[in-house]
């Protein structure tokens, strides 16, 4: 069971709330991170991309760094975690980034992977004038199936003459090509966003709500291992959690109530207007799967809120669902989490045992 860490490249990281930690994301922190996940044995860390905040009292996103860059930082002071960059498939050409993918694969020694996303929150992108038009919404996959065929080819062959219906390259070249094969890792809830995982990518993150119920996302791991056979590939689902530990139940539910007596209604309105932008959205679709346990938790993901002993025991329950082969991390302190999962947590938990034991 892989471990991975869903690092802080927004501000305030997944709480939407004012009660929360308040910090704004630096190069310091993150490289605190992730040095620190490598050293305790986790096998990923994966940063988002996020263009434009919610605003609020929070200012959640507000201020956020950009992910290649901050990955190929990263890349030059680990030595083994694998690190995943996001790409806003309509801000990045699909040649640049596999462009800047071989970079950090060379900087790192072949851990290079990306995060495909396509692109739920329209504002984002108009910004900047590249949003091109909510008819764009029905035809994302299709985008991204083109996107991800250009760097595949560039990546494999040096060369590509790909012609689709959106992205058109003559005699494109790259090199030097990665070292290493370069995992894709998807987010699709929907069917055709499942589809689309289990035609290109290596991973799929699969969603689910709720505090304290790690078999929660057993549906969403079903149906892409479904999705999967239908194409024959190999694809893992990669499941996502809060983690709010604490020494006992108690105090960490304590934390938790505080967090959501601040939840900041202006962020949340702001998330919910552009969710609800797609007005054809799959209704397993993350635009209208979003949710927010109780008031302050971001999106869509579980929430495990305990002592130490309580999350680790959860997170084996989630490794337990047939088909999930990673569990992905986020917490609501990361100055001091990391430190407390390494230490307290995962020297717990049964479906890290032989991964620790191998690793020395």
């Amino acid at each position: 069971m892989d471990i991975g860490v869903f690092i802080p490249i927004g501000s305030n990281g997944w709480l939407i709330s004012t009660t929360s930690p308040q910090y704004k994301p630096s190069w310091a922190l993150n490289k605190d991170v992730v040095q620190k996940a490598e050293k305790y044995g986790m096998e990923f860390a994966l940063s988002m991309t996020k263009l434009r905040g919610f605003g609020g009292k929070s200012e959640f996103w507000d201020h956020a760094m950009e992910s290649f860059t901050l990955m190929a930082g990263l890349a030059a002071v680990t030595s083994k975690i694998k690190l995943f960059a996001s790409t806003a498939v309509l801000a990045l050409p699909p040649a640049i980034v596999a462009r800047m993918i071989a970079t950090i694969d060379d900087i790192s020694g072949g851990r290079a992977g990306v995060n495909i996303v396509s692109g739920w929150q329209q504002a984002e992108f108009s910004q900047m004038g590249l949003w091109p038009g909510d008819e764009y919404f029905a035809k994302r996959y299709e985008y991204c199936a083109e996107y991800v065929q250009v760097m595949k080819d560039l990546w494999a062959n040096g060369t590509t003459d790909f012609n689709g219906d959106f992205f058109s390259m003559q005699d494109c070249k790259l090199s030097p090509r990665p070292q290493a094969e370069v995992k894709i890792v998807c987010a699709g809830q929907s069917g055709s966003g499942m589809a689309f995982a289990a035609q290109y990518g290596d991973y799929n993150f699969c969603m689910a709500s709720g505090v304290n119920t790690p078999k929660a996302n057993s549906a969403s791991v079903a149906k892409l291992a479904e999705a999967a056979e239908k194409t024959g590939r190999d694809v893992g689902a990669y499941v996502l959690f809060m983690v709010i530990a604490d020494d006992t139940d108690e105090k960490a539910m304590t934390k938790w109530k505080l967090y959501n007596a601040g939840a900041d209604p202006e962020a949340l309105s702001w998330m919910f207007e552009q969710a609800g932008a797609d007005k054809n959205a799959d209704s397993a679709s993350t635009a209208r799967t979003l949710q927010i346990p109780e008031g302050a938790v971001n999106t869509n993901m579980g929430t495990l809120v305990g002592s130490y002993e309580s999350v680790a025991a959860m997170l084996d329950e989630a490794a337990e669902v047939p088909g999930v082969k990673g569990i992905m991390l986020c917490f609501d302190d990361y100055e001091t989490s990391i430190d407390a999962f390494g230490e307290r947590i995962q020297p717990l938990m049964k479906c890290r045992t032989a991964k620790l034991a191998a690793a020395g």
